[in-house]
């Protein structure tokens, strides 16, 4: 008689056992998120510096602040975007041309889609900011638009070629100089996901259906037994 509960038995067993594991690795793994925001944030708001020596790899660099001086060249690419509250518009990545004489990419902001057409000239700049890679671009992201001037997403060595700048990005934090109807739009982790607080509590709900279903196996073996 008992031989008709074993294997159900440690079918359920075994099964809650992983189910349970995953949302286990789940909770460690949002905890080592956690740590990594945390330790990004910090890096975010951290003491700015001078910008890298030309030639440096800034990509380990991400999200170091820096401040630079100088001013825009007047050349610029508009990438589609969009602002909770305002709606659709469009970050301004700007041609910066520092004191020393470096160009490099300064993303200034978000204007609404109204201004696409205002001009904005060359002007003076004192910028803090945040050296930055975005990861936006992917095998469906579109070229920009030949017509319209219009890139999809911030491809830093595309953009730098475009502009004929270092591959360097700015994310603007605070601007001195004329604003020319540009919001900063500064690097946060708001961005970043973190989904394993949800996964593990989707491992572990998954667990006890698991349990429960095993339960009611166990209970329908007995009854026919009856």
């Amino acid at each position: 008689m008992m031989k008709r509960y074993i294997f159900p038995l440690l079918l359920g067993v075994v099964g809650c056992a992983i189910l349970i594991s995953l949302g286990i690795w789940q909770v460690q793994r949002l905890g080592w998120k956690e740590a990594m925001l945390a330790e990004i944030s910090a890096k975010i708001e951290g003491q700015p510096q001078a910008l890298p020596t030309k030639g440096t790899d800034t990509k380990p660099l991400k999200y170091e602040p820096v401040t630079v001086s100088g001013r825009t060249t007047g050349q610029e690419i508009l990438v589609l975007s969009g602002q909770k509250g305002v709606g659709a518009g469009y970050r301004v990545i700007d041609a910066f041309e520092t004191d020393q004489g470096r160009k490099i990419l300064l993303d200034r902001g978000f204007i609404p889609e109204g201004e696409k057409g205002t001009d904005r000239p060359a002007t003076a700049l004192s910028v803090t900011g945040n050296l930055h890679w975005p990861e936006e671009t992917d095998s469906y992201t579109p070229e920009p638009d030949a017509k319209t001037g219009i890139w999809f997403a911030r491809d830093v060595p595309a953009m730098a070629a475009k502009l004929g700048t270092e591959p360097i990005l700015i994310v603007a934090r605070t601007v001195q100089g004329a604003a020319q109807g540009i919001t900063p739009v500064p690097v946060t982790i708001t961005g970043i996901p973190n989904d394993h607080l949800g996964y593990a509590i989707t491992w572990f709900l998954l667990a006890i259906v698991w349990a429960g279903m095993t339960i009611f196996l166990l209970w329908r073996i007995r009854r026919q037994q009856a």
